[in-house]
């Protein structure tokens, strides 16, 4: 994968030069889909763990793939952006690898580099509009996720009526992703990114920094994958593991008995018990956090 370009002052008074900006972006959004899938989080694809239908690889061009439309965010409506990148991303896997990913990052590399995430994000929430809708609601299909199932209201089966945050709104009780755009993101750009500051002081390895990141995140609510797929008793099960696991001490050696369990629970049932939600997260984090200047990796 290419190296980051130069870091671009974000923030500041004066905008940086559009294609200057772009570019750093798209950096940033594949070293942040990068870092998340060579991770080595429970349950999820890793360079130790492949699913039969997908692999490290279709993570990797998966990013590469979207990156060029992520770039494009700050200058077109965010419907647009997700429902381009999500139809990049089916020109190389013909699998669903980052929708929520790209749900998730899409409102962030749309705030103007002029303003800090928090300030500038609920601009764009604000914005959406019906036809930003009916771009996700194009992408969402386009992707098939798994374990979608129908909804009373807005199904995205059927043509949205409402605007982007309004249709997210009827989705956040049963959807984390659904949620952060009704909160201006607080789990990505509150807790998420000050776990990963604590982080630091839990390990030196990256991996385990991320991982442990992951741990968090799944210990402080049920993954919506898990709970869509399997049920609420399967996902509270995920979620007992996980703060089993951190009760432990993790990365500790005395912990390493209750990540393997976790592990392999999540990693049973061919798989469908795999906490994508969190994996979702995790890139969303690391992005803000890059694009902050949070971190550097």
């Amino acid at each position: 994968m290419p190296s980051s370009p130069s870091p671009v002052s974000h923030a500041s008074p004066e905008a940086p030069d559009p294609a200057a900006w772009q570019q750093q972006l798209a950096a940033w959004f594949q070293t942040a889909c990068r870092l998340e899938v060579l991770s080595p989080k429970p349950g999820n694809v890793n360079p130790q763990h492949a699913f039969a239908n997908a692999s490290v690889d279709d993570f990797l061009r998966s990013a590469a793939a979207a990156a060029p439309c992520i770039a494009q965010a700050p200058s077109q409506p965010l419907g647009k952006t997700i429902l381009n990148a999500v139809t990049a991303t089916r020109c190389v896997v013909d699998h669903n690898t980052n929708l929520g990913i790209l749900l998730l990052i899409a409102p962030l590399a749309a705030v103007p580099p002029q303003h800090a995430l928090a300030d500038g994000l609920s601009a764009i929430l604000d914005a959406t509009t019906l036809d930003d809708s009916r771009h996700v609601y194009e992408a969402i299909r386009l992707a098939s996720p798994g374990g979608l199932g129908n909804a009373a209201e807005q199904d995205v089966n059927s043509l949205p009526t409402l605007r982007l945050v309004d249709c997210m709104q009827l989705a956040a009780d049963r959807d984390l992703i659904a949620a952060e755009y009704c909160s201006g993101f607080q789990n990505v750009l509150g807790k998420g990114l000050n776990w990963l500051r604590q982080a630091t002081h839990i390990s030196a390895d990256q991996g385990e920094q991320i991982t442990w990141l992951a741990l968090q995140l799944l210990a402080d609510a049920p993954d919506s994958l898990i709970l869509r797929k399997c049920g609420a008793e399967i996902a509270d099960t995920a979620q007992a593991l996980a703060r089993k696991t951190l009760a432990d001490g993790w990365p500790a050696p005395a912990a390493h008995a209750a990540f393997r369990q976790l592990d392999a629970f999540l990693r049973g049932d061919g798989h469908r018990r795999n906490p994508g939600t969190t994996a979702d997260f995790v890139a969303a984090i690391l992005f803000a956090a890059l694009r902050e200047g949070v971190r550097t990796f």
